[in-house]
């Protein structure tokens, strides 16, 4: 082989190696950008799904407040009607106090 052939091969292979080298930088940028675009897309997703489980919880607290609304509700309508059956009670009372009052301050 002459020097001139050795040089030539030590170029072709200087070029090819330069080839590889930049096929593998692409090829790296190439997946990093599908790596980008992976972790994009998983973090948009996992927005949505955490967009979703805020309504969810909101829904289901909601429906507890409704409920406990409810109850008390309940509670205070059934103690109100215990007050009113308590003074219901006392007007038969209250009505003879004050008839008896009145006709003492009368007679007197």
């Amino acid at each position: 082989m002459t020097r001139a052939e050795i040089l030539s091969e030590i170029k072709r292979a200087e070029e090819e190696a330069k080839n590889l080298v930049a096929q593998a930088v692409e090829a790296k940028n190439q997946r990093i950008s599908e790596a980008k675009a992976q972790s994009r897309e998983i973090l948009k997703k996992a927005g949505e799904e955490n967009l979703e489980y805020a309504a969810s919880e909101i829904g289901k607290a909601r429906e507890i407040i409704k409920e406990e609304r409810e109850k008390l509700v309940e509670k205070g309508a059934e103690e109100a009607l215990e007050i009113k059956k308590k003074a219901n009670k006392n007007v038969a009372k209250a009505t003879k106090f004050i008839l008896t009052e009145f006709e003492r301050a009368a007679n007197a």
